[in-house]
């Protein structure tokens, strides 16, 4: 399995994941001259793309769609909530929509339900025989009932959007820094710590953070703090990449 960050953050979100049996997009929140740029300088063919997984139906994660689908036509999986609410994909006709889990060969992606404001927000867990990646981002927090399932995986993208004291100190208007902090907000760092304490095991080989604010967090912050509360729970693990808004991120090999 390959990985790589595209872009991560409030401008536009997009992930590549290539398996054994296919090569995948998780969202397409950038233009799709820049996503095939970047995928261009890993030596990636953009029409090589197979299938695009949607998060959920934000600007910054739907906004090449219109683009994309008329110029390379890949599978665009996505649930009956988000399709309904994406008028460009209404009478597009290689949409799949979400089940447990969507099976590419030997490739299986499974889904979980996050919590967000917005229709419906899905996480994936990504497997291709002994690889294995879970992508994580915009949700206010991760329900016990996943933390089973999200266990001891190669590579977690894992949102860490907020430092909490920046976001309270910044200029934010109350609203919005309500909405951040509430369960359908994004989140903090010390959230993102807590549940890779819970998430990471013997087979984990890397964490990217994403979606960082530009304003309410720093990547020294985010680290430092992550760092720390691994360490309050005794887990050994310092292998950390931080994903930028135009930047990608190396390619990972698992």
């Amino acid at each position: 399995m390959l990985v790589s960050v595209l872009a991560s953050g409030s401008e536009g979100n997009s992930c590549y994941v290539e398996t054994k049996d296919a090569k995948i997009l998780i969202d397409l929140g950038m233009t799709t001259k820049y996503i095939k740029e970047n995928l261009d300088n890993l030596g990636v063919d953009i029409k090589d793309i197979d299938y695009v997984f949607m998060t959920h139906t934000h600007k910054d994660h739907i906004g090449a769609i219109p683009t994309f689908i008329k110029k390379y036509n890949p599978y665009i999986v996505l649930s009956q909530k988000m399709l309904d609410t994406l008028e460009e994909l209404k009478d597009y006709d290689k949409n799949i929509l979400l089940e447990k889990e969507i099976k590419i060969g030997n490739t299986i992606v499974d889904n979980i339900k996050l919590s967000h404001d917005s229709s419906d927000i899905r996480g994936y867990i990504i497997e291709d025989g002994n690889s294995s990646l879970v992508y994580i981002t915009d949700t206010g927090y991760i329900n016990q009932k996943y933390f089973k399932k999200l266990y001891n995986k190669n590579i977690y993208v894992l949102e860490a959007n907020h430092d909490v004291e920046m976001l309270m100190n910044g200029k934010y208007p109350k609203f919005l820094k309500s909405r951040i902090l509430s369960d359908k907000g994004h989140l903090s760092n010390s959230a993102s710590g807590f549940y890779l304490s819970k998430f990471i095991g013997p087979k984990t080989e890397k964490v990217i953070l994403a979606h960082l604010s530009k304003e309410n967090n720093d990547k020294d912050i985010a680290l430092e703090t992550i760092r720390n509360t691994l360490k309050e729970y005794d887990i050994n693990f310092d292998s950390f990449d931080v994903a930028k808004q135009r930047e990608t991120t190396e390619i990972i090999k698992i």
